[in-house]
């Protein structure tokens, strides 16, 4: 699936995204993995002033981490790269 299209669906249902989506659009916004602990993904912008931490939980991302990632996006300013 296209970032956009990730994105539309983030927004609209952020419990629906499956975790690999997750992590498809952090990277289009710019974002790298930094270090995996567990199961625990930690990702870098450095545009940012705090890590993005997502986990797989059967499949799927949490909810509150999606929004995270949304609430960066507005206050960074972050752009997709497609």
């Amino acid at each position: 699936m296209k970032p956009r299209k990730l994105l539309q669906k983030a927004l609209a249902k952020p419990a629906a995204l499956k975790f690999r989506e997750a992590c498809r659009l952090v990277e289009a916004y710019g974002y790298r993995l930094d270090r995996i602990s567990g199961s625990h993904h930690i990702y870098e912008h450095p545009q940012t002033n705090r890590p993005l931490n997502f986990q797989n939980v059967r499949g799927m991302a949490k909810a509150y981490q999606v929004r995270q990632l949304l609430r960066d996006v507005e206050e960074f300013n972050l752009t997709l790269e497609e």
